[in-house]
């Protein structure tokens, strides 16, 4: 009895961790065999290429500046409904509208899913969208009216305009000068009329695709 303790159950006690180290040994191969092209894998992902979006504070500051412009745009509205402003009443039935915009980057290009579909909705939810190109159609969209509505000397039209821009980019540089609307010839303030209505709509457009971009269920 004390044979079979000490010997053949001291020796199978003693035969037995070298007979699990291969096996332990084996199983540490394999197991590091198969995180090899896991981790080969995650080293071969390429990196996104899209940018990650602005913070949602940035965006809530654009929305107060598109909710602010579109207050000035409409108190524009009223005062060129006046005959004495432009020397008649510059309303939109019975204008022909002018797009500056058409032939550059704008907010409808770059912001609107071109859908037809879609009807008026607004198609933010595309898989395609780029939210850098749309805040530079904005951009682009404000800078080439003010360029034209300066004509107006609207001074806090112009102000609104400008903050705008200057939240989308901040080191922008803006024009100050101005011509006054007096100085103009028919034609041309008629012109400048149809202008500001088109003005008017875009900065309706801004106005709801900032408030998409800022609300809560927005994953852009």
């Amino acid at each position: 009895m004390e044979r079979n303790g000490t010997g053949s159950s001291g020796s199978r006690g003693q035969a037995a961790p070298r007979r699990a180290r291969p096996w332990l040994c084996r199983r540490q191969r394999a197991a590091s065999w198969r995180l090899l092209p896991l981790l080969c894998l995650a080293l071969a992902l390429p990196t996104p290429a899209r940018a990650l979006p602005p913070p949602r504070h940035n965006r809530t500051h654009w929305l107060s500046h598109s909710r602010e412009l579109l207050a000035a745009a409409n108190a524009s509205l009223h005062r060129l409904k006046e005959a004495d402003t432009l020397g008649f009443e510059c309303i939109l039935e019975e204008i022909d509208l002018e797009d500056i915009t058409k032939n550059q980057t704008n907010t409808i290009q770059a912001c609107i899913a071109q859908d037809p579909e879609a009807g008026t909705c607004l198609g933010l939810e595309r898989s395609s969208f780029d939210m850098s190109q749309c805040l530079q159609g904005i951009y682009e969209d404000l800078k080439a009216y003010r360029a034209k509505l300066k004509n107006l000397s609207d001074q806090k039209l112009l102000a609104t305009i400008d903050d705008m821009m200057r939240a989308l980019k901040p080191r922008s540089s803006i024009p100050q000068t101005s011509v006054s609307a007096g100085q103009m010839s028919f034609k041309e303030r008629m012109k400048l009329c149809s202008i500001f209505h088109a003005f008017h709509i875009r900065t309706v457009t801004i106005n709801r695709v900032m408030n998409h971009l800022s609300s809560p269920e927005s994953a852009l």
